[in-house]
């Protein structure tokens, strides 16, 4: 990232926040759409290339490509990239190891800029994507946290589809590189962590299941998504989940990223920090993974072998490179001065521990000296550089792939792709409060629209977005609805001083409706900006309840956040009849929140993540890594899973302007499972006089897991409109086990019902992965006794049956 970057991404709070100020300036809504450019002569490659062995390229740098094996076709890509990296110096192999590699002009190698990102579209986040007079905009997408909202599993896999198609045109205008690190699936374990906006939330099912979705969208290549040798497989673009491991803390009273020291469990590694990166690896067949800043029990992830080489690439069987986190490597010499060694023992230990490309120099400078000493092996650094050339020639960048050749600007930001930022958007969106069914909003002539996201347009993208197609503000997709009087209320989201308050009252007294636009945005949550409390910044709470007070018509609170906030006050406000959490929505966010309004689209979103009570943030301490409560130190449990006391809403909580019923039918409702000689029963700790079992558990590992429970949800819309419901499947442990969760998703479909009718729902749940648990010293168990499932959430109709686990000698 370089040192002016890191210098932004490491200093005083008040310096990041400037930083994205002068970014979100830079990112000025355009109008009336991207405008009609020229297409520039140019290419990918050297400027003027769409792939590397291309004959002219060759003879224009004086070379033979018939010389080069690499550039033969018909040969393994293992063997292509051998012969690539055989043929350079220490030296050069060392210049390729940084995430701007040089290349090698005497052996016909260009440079290539790895870093590009694509989060929830194309990015100018990286060093390689810029936007210009052909390229003007991206589709902007709604941040993560909304888009995990929808439960949606199909509609992750169509934005990677989107973003990948937009990225890969991009790519051949000259615009972008091949390898975008993106999705960030670090669990949300504490509603302070200025990234939330980032993840897809605080279950480790939900997010691993949002990255294998999102992953194959990028990076699947239709018809090639089972090739049998996944080390051949074509890809689309390349994906990286990041930022492995227990990485939830950016800069937090005085403790950042680059100094912090996560004291994780085992018991909370495998079970939540590590399973999201399993499935991503393993289900999703990612082809990155970056490592984080942060140490981990003593040792950087960046720097240890366990985590890197033995999980990742020897466990998991990782088709692709290890990257790290930007600067990671220089960061644990000068920040955390982890070996006290030289910078070449820093370099050496990233090697040796499985780290194939360094984002930023660090390597560049250290590492020709670590092999000249002995510290780290070339042979080593030949392994790393093969996984690089591999996967560059897995995405078509030295024999390019004809099935994209054409994709060109007209595949970025067409109309297509700003309907789907539309539909996403309105997926996520989740209805908190509908106080007598005010909402939809009907025979409303004029409206007061309030609030400092009332005309948002930058706060809707978030961090790690581009340049948008164009924006729809909240106040232009109203105003093109009927007659609106927009006051801001506040003179930004940070609320200072009451001043603009008095003309959003008066707003609000002579309106059929009120709509207030309330939250958040990069000033108060964001990478390097944790929170320190759970409310409303500044007068923002004053401003709801002083138009609330006075509004003769009926009022709707509008949050775009990415945490939870404290809004217990509105929820429980007669006046203020409906609440909407909109997160930050993207660039059609203010059509999707006026869609919703005004009953265009019934809400179908759910929480993915708790919002708890102001008062959580006084009772841990967000340096305390653990999920499950300590009652030495009076600290409650940690999400949905194990924190039981009072929120203001629960994970999984979203309404609808129609109603569901539930019906379950199941063919079998226990599993016998014989255990042979050499399975042995595993003991664990029960709480107080619990019955016992003969068999209490089985280690997973020692099973052979074909098991699965069956049954199908009839979900009937009983109410008024057609909608979608989100069928969420719990499961709950035998009573009486100590430390385990309380419950944990293990399942979940988004269906659309008309009204009157019945769409019915098939789940198989493999019995280990849903109904096992992790004990205390790490090891993976599947409990015999009276298991629980549970479809549905706390405000919707549910139902339940047990599932009997018995084992048999």
């Amino acid at each position: 990232m370089g040192k002016l970057l890191r210098s932004l991404f490491f200093s005083l709070s008040i310096v990041w926040i400037v930083f994205f100020a002068v970014c979100s300036a830079i990112k000025s809504p355009l109008k009336d759409g991207p405008a009609a450019a020229p297409m520039a002569a140019r290419g990918p490659i050297d400027g003027n290339y769409t792939y590397v062995c291309d004959e002219s390229r060759f003879a224009a740098l004086g070379l033979d490509m018939t010389d080069f094996y690499y550039c033969d076709s018909s040969a393994p890509y293992e063997v292509r990239a051998k012969d690539l990296v055989d043929r350079m110096t220490l030296s050069e192999k060392v210049m390729q190891t940084g995430d701007q590699a040089s290349g090698v002009e005497r052996i016909g190698l260009p440079k290539y800029n790895w870093w590009s990102e694509a989060l929830h579209g194309v990015s100018n986040f990286g060093r390689c994507v810029f936007f210009d007079e052909v390229v003007p905009g991206a589709t902007s997408f709604p941040t993560v946290i909304l888009s995990a909202a929808s439960f949606n599993q199909s509609l992750w896999k169509t934005l990677g589809q989107t973003v990948s198609t937009e990225a890969r045109a991009m790519y051949n205008l000259g615009n972008a590189g091949l390898t975008f690190w993106s999705p960030n699936i670090n669990v949300v374990r504490d509603p302070r962590w200025g990234r939330i906006l980032e993840t897809p939330g605080e279950d480790p099912h939900l997010v691993g299941l949002y990255a294998v979705n999102y992953v194959r969208g990028l990076q699947d290549v239709v018809g090639a998504e089972n090739t049998t040798d996944l080390n051949s497989r074509p890809l689309k673009v390349s994906s990286c989940c990041k930022h492995f491991a227990a990485y939830d803390l950016d800069n937090w009273k005085g403790t950042d990223r680059v100094h912090f020291d996560a004291r994780v469990s085992v018991q909370d590694m495998a079970e939540t920090f590590v399973l999201p990166f399993e499935m991503c690896v393993k289900e999703g067949d990612v082809s990155s993974v970056m490592c984080s800043y942060n140490k981990i029990n003593g040792i950087p992830s960046c720097a240890d072998s366990r985590l890197l080489k033995q999980t990742i690439r020897g466990e998991w069987d990782l088709h692709g490179y290890i990257v790290s986190d930007c600067d990671s490597v220089e960061v644990m010499a000068i920040d955390q001065k982890w070996l006290d060694g030289s910078f070449s023992d820093y370099a050496a230990q990233a090697l040796n521990a499985g780290m194939n490309l360094d984002c930023g120099t660090f390597n560049n400078r250290s590492l020709t000296e670590a092999v000249k000493l002995g510290k780290a092996s070339q042979a080593d650094l030949d392994h790393s550089l093969r996984y690089l050339y591999v996967l560059l020639m897995r995405l078509g960048f030295f024999d390019g792939i004809p099935a994209f050749a054409s994709l060109g600007k007209d595949d970025i930001c067409s109309a297509e792709h700003i309907e789907l930022a539309r539909e996403a958007a309105r997926q996520g969106i989740v209805l908190l409060k509908n106080d007598n069914a005010t909402l939809p909003l009907k025979s409303v002539k004029n409206i007061a629209l309030v609030g400092p996201h009332a005309n948002a347009t930058d706060a809707m993208i978030g961090n790690y977005a581009g340049i948008p197609c164009y924006y729809v503000s909240p106040l232009d997709a109203f105003s093109s609805m009927g007659e609106v009087r927009y006051e801001k209320g506040c003179a930004d989201v940070q609320c200072l001083n009451e001043t603009y308050i008095f003309n959003a009252m008066e707003a609000a007294k002579r309106a059929d409706a009120t709509i207030i636009f309330a939250g958040t945005d990069l000033s108060i949550e964001a990478e390097a900006l944790d929170r320190v409390d759970l409310l409303l910044p500044g007068y923002q709470t004053r401003l709801i309840n002083q138009i609330a007070d006075l509004s003769t018509g009926p009022v709707v609170l509008v949050i775009m956040s990415a945490g939870g906030v404290d809004i217990s006050f509105a929820r429980d406000n007669p006046k203020i009849a409906a609440i909407l959490w909109a997160g930050y929505p993207g660039e059609q966010g203010g059509n999707a929140i006026a869609d919703v309004i005004f009953g265009k689209y019934n809400p179908g979103g759910r929480l993915p993540i708790t919002w708890y009570e102001a008062d959580y943030v006084d009772m841990v301490p967000m340096t305390s890594m653990a999920l499950r409560p300590v009652e030495s130190l009076g600290y409650p449990g940690r999400t949905y899973r194990f924190f039981n006391g009072s929120t203001v809403y629960p994970f999984g909580y979203g309404m609808s302007y129609t109603n569901f019923s539930y019906s379950l039918s199941t063919s079998h409702r226990s599993t016998n499972i014989n255990l042979r000689k050499l399975q042995r029963c595993r003991s664990m700790v029960y709480i107080n006089d619990t019955f016992v079992p003969d068999c209490p558990a089985v280690l997973v590992d020692d099973l052979s897991c074909k098991e699965s429970i069956e049954f199908k949800v009839a979900v009937k819309n009983v109410g008024r409109m057609d909608g979608s419901e989100v069928v969420v499947v719990y499961s709950s442990p035998p009573l009486g086990i100590a430390g385990t969760h309380i419950k944990k998703v293990v399942g979940f479909e988004r269906v659309f019902v008309k009204v009157g009718g019945t769409e019915k729902v098939k789940f198989s749940l493999n019995v280990c992965k849903s109904l096992g648990i992790v004990d205390s010293t790490g090891y993976a168990l599947l409990p015999s006794g009276s298991h629980t499932i549970k479809v549905g959430g706390d405000n919707t109709t549910s139902v339940a049956f047990p599932f009997h686990v018995n084992y048999i000698n």
